[in-house]
């Protein structure tokens, strides 16, 4: 550790910024010292207070439950209760944010949204370039369509099947004048001409409910060749923005991670992240997309962005970070740190060739924040931020993470507390399920997890989520966004579901991989959102009471099956994800699931699982020694699953293993963990494992 005004920096982390993250953006070492100093000495003591209020505020409900536990809730004297108490705040009085200077993407377009780890150069760089995708690529490849590709180079069969489907989707975005894409032989001519928006040598550029679709003509390709109108693929614009993650789906507990974190968002924003790596015996590289070149119908050139828009999340209020320590001793709050960091790399793309964000703007997403009094926190973070990096206000914009209680239950008052730089607002179905758990964590056992999602209070959720979004003025200003589909190798499932997501109207959702996101993207096409928006936006806001109304099973009698698969259940999915997290660093990965169906797994699935234990163990509908025995026989299992993975470390082996008991704590020590969350106990069982 090393002087830094006060601060005691970690050699790494100081060497960084001074060397690499500040150079080009003429602010100088002792300017960003000072300012960072005088930032913690101004938030970190707020950031603990609202921290301590969130404990207060648990504390209070965790009472008012215990008095009534296994009785049916009155909603209005619990609502008058969560009033008394501040948990619930007066709505504001209507108004409509006022965010400037958003980019397109985010604004005007609706399409699909990756997030990606952040320490994954590889998978960072997939996720930036999948603003185009190749819809021929993605339907060979997967389940979209019946059957499979039959192996040992082309099958002509199965590339068919693909063109049909695909030059039936055109049929439906882009109609020809008369006839079928699939009988057309010459140049389409079409029903709307306007759609043709430009040229690409022979292809051809066109552009639907916002969303471009490349047509791409090449006689001498191998499918080209022999399609009568000499059509080699169909190109999609496809996630129009990435969220670059810091946050839930990757592991980072010391200096050394958050170093490695920071250098790889610093090389997207300055455009020059490289990654080598080797796949089937050959050597790849991996660089950013540059834009793409076209012409216009009347012969002037124009280019579109090659790359998705990214935003980079933070970690939220909670953790506390070992990279820095107070003047007392204490560690740095982790999302102050990242706010600064990160706006100051972000200063590379918005001073520079703004390959990223064109409108000029540095776009933050920031989660797990429990009310407006906490956005306000944010907001005023934000500001502070500016003045040190010399940014005109309102320059860092804010997606604010729609996924605690008392954030869905007073949004409105969020949104208003940053209604000047939020971007975008979504819903997240899996830390929100964990907070409802551990909120009502007294009220009585839960339903199992499989339930979750036909609870009265996710449809309220969801719907008031995009209700709100629309009142508050969102719409042609900011994203409404909608959760991840989390079966990567399930698109079939996929193209019929998420179709869901444009429907309500939200203009964003997420996906799990660039191919998902080609797939999703035509939903877009056969939806239009802003119509939809136009559609909901006369709505009244779902009610509050069924938002409110806590997911018990009161009275249900449980058989023995039932509870041994409740807990083997949730005590595989712990397991998989836990031990990745712990012994590999790995914080986002595709885990089997106890029907061995990969499943993208991140915190806020661990969260749902502990916190589902926990609470059928405080309320009695299961014992200590049935959870071991869970845990005892999914370890076998997931070792099972693992046996390919020459890194991954036997639970069976290693029963007193970090993994083994950060997987245990989680459940055994799950109603204590402030709101539920999983970090501090990954962090300390990772932190024991890195010193090994």
């Amino acid at each position: 550790m090393i002087d830094r005004c006060g601060l005691q920096v970690a050699s790494e982390l100081a060497a960084f910024i001074e060397e690499r993250a500040l150079p080009g953006t003429g602010i100088g070492a002792d300017a960003f010292w000072a300012g960072t100093a005088n930032i913690f000495a101004q938030f970190a003591p707020e950031n603990r207070k609202l921290l301590d209020k969130r404990d207060l505020l648990q504390a209070e409900i965790d009472g008012w439950h215990a008095q009534r536990t296994g009785t049916a809730i009155d909603q209005a004297e619990y609502q008058a209760f969560l009033r008394s108490i501040g948990y619930l705040v007066d709505e504001p009085v209507p108004f409509a944010i006022t965010t400037e200077n958003v980019d397109p993407e985010i604004a005007t377009t609706a399409g699909p949204q990756l997030v990606v780890p952040v320490l994954n150069a590889r998978f960072a760089l997939n996720a930036a370039n999948a603003r185009w995708g190749s819809l021929y690529d993605a339907l060979y490849g997967t389940d979209a369509i019946p059957g499979t590709a039959r192996p040992g180079g082309y099958d002509p069969v199965r590339g068919a099947q693909v063109i049909a489907w695909a030059k039936s989707f055109l049929d439906s975005a882009v109609p020809l004048a008369s006839g079928s894409w699939a009988d057309l032989t010459g140049a389409p001519v079409l029903a709307d001409p306007a759609l043709l928006v430009g040229r690409a040598q022979e292809s051809y550029l066109f552009r639907h409910n916002g969303l471009h679709i490349e047509v791409v003509i090449d006689r001498e390709h191998p499918i080209g060749k022999t399609d009568p109108a000499g059509i080699a693929d169909v190109i999609l614009e496809s996630a129009l923005t990435t969220i670059v993650d810091l946050e839930d789906s990757i592991a980072a507990v010391d200096a050394e991670d958050k170093v490695a974190a920071y250098a790889n968002w610093l090389g997207l924003m300055k455009g020059d992240l490289v990654e080598t790596f080797d796949k089937n015996g050959a050597t790849l590289t991996r660089k950013l997309n540059d834009d793409r070149v076209y012409t216009t119908p009347d012969g002037s050139t124009f280019t579109l962005p090659g790359r998705a828009l990214m935003f980079v999340r933070n970690v939220g209020h909670l953790m506390a970070t070992p990279a820095i320590r107070l003047p007392d001793g204490g560690e740095a709050p982790e999302g102050i740190l990242d706010a600064i960091v990160t706006s100051l790399i972000g200063l590379h793309d918005i001073n520079g060739a703004r390959k990223n964000s064109r409108a000029g703007s540095i776009y933050i997403v920031k989660p797990k924040m429990h009310g407006p009094e906490e956005a306000a926190f944010t907001n005023a973070l934000f500001d502070a931020v500016e003045d040190l990096l010399g940014l005109a206000r309102h320059t860092i914009k804010v997606g604010v993470m729609d996924e605690e209680r008392r954030t869905s239950a007073n949004l409105a008052a969020c949104i208003a507390a940053v209604s000047g730089r939020i971007a975008f607002i979504n819903t997240g179905f899996l830390d929100r399920t964990g907070d409802e758990i551990h909120t009502g964590m007294q009220a009585g056992p839960m339903v199992p997890k499989g339930e979750m999602k036909t609870s009265a209070w996710i449809a309220a959720y969801e719907n008031r989520n995009v209700q709100i979004g629309l009142a508050c003025g969102l719409s042609g200003k900011a994203q409404i966004g909608k959760g991840m589909w989390a079966a990567p190798d399930r698109m079939a499932d996929m193209l019929d579901q998420k179709i869901g997501h444009p429907m309500t109207g939200a203009n964003t959702a997420w996906v799990p991989s660039p191919t998902a996101a080609t797939l999703h993207a035509t939903h877009y096409h056969r939806v239009d959102v802003f119509a939809r928006q136009k559609e909901r936006a006369s709505e009244p806001i779902a009610s509050l009471d069924a938002l409110l109304s806590v997911p018990l099973a009161l009275g249900r009698n449980w058989t023995p099956d039932e509870i041994r698969a409740e807990l083997d259940n949730n005590a595989q999915g712990i397991l998989g994800y836990v031990v990745r997290w712990i012994d590999q660093g790995v914080g986002c990965s595709k885990v089997p699931d106890i029907h061995d169906i990969g499943l993208m797994e991140d915190r806020a699935t661990l969260r749902i699982s502990s916190q589902a234990l926990a609470n059928w163990l405080l309320h009695g509908v299961c014992a200590p020694e049935e959870i071991e025995a869970a845990f005892a026989r999914m370890a076998a299992k997931v070792d099972a699953q693992n046996a390919g993975d020459p890194l991954y470390g036997s639970l069976v082996a290693n029963p007193n293993g970090a993994a083994y008991r950060a997987a245990r704590a989680l459940v055994f020590e799950g109603t204590a963990q402030p709101n539920g969350y999983t970090e501090p106990l990954l962090h300390r069982f990772r932190a024991e494992a890195k010193a090994r």
